[in-house]
């Protein structure tokens, strides 16, 4: 059984309220607005842990560290704003991929993830 604390309530808390995937790096700087002293590892150990609990998902972004995002949100993309490196969540998916798939092979699963610059790096 896993220790509810106090720094693995706040990484909650925070992944809740972010709306969005978060990288370890904005993990850490959210959380330390509610537990100042949480080091790198603490976030680091949580993230594996929530993860085995089954709780986060792995968020892989070519070229981009791993983010974490609440699992059990279904199938969806991506969308990663080349200016400030946030990932967004994209409602919905373009469906049926097989005409893009070569004669003779099958598709199995896709990944999708879109580049441009978010609404708060847009008004910069």
């Amino acid at each position: 059984m896993q220790r509810d604390t106090q720094q693995r309530r706040a990484i909650r808390e925070v992944l809740e309220r972010a709306d969005r995937p978060l990288s370890p790096a904005e993990l850490l700087a959210a959380t330390r607005e509610k537990v100042p002293a949480i080091g790198q590892a603490t976030i680091y150990r949580n993230l594996k842990a929530l993860e085995d609990l089954g709780w986060l998902e792995v968020v892989i972004i070519p070229g981009q560290p791993s983010r974490y995002e609440l699992a059990g949100k279904g199938h969806h993309h991506h969308f990663l704003c080349r200016s400030c490196d946030s990932a967004y969540e994209v409602a919905g998916c373009p469906g049926d991929l097989d005409p893009l798939t070569p004669p003779g092979f099958r598709l199995e699963s896709h990944e999708l993830v879109l580049y441009g610059l978010c609404e708060d790096c847009l008004g910069d």
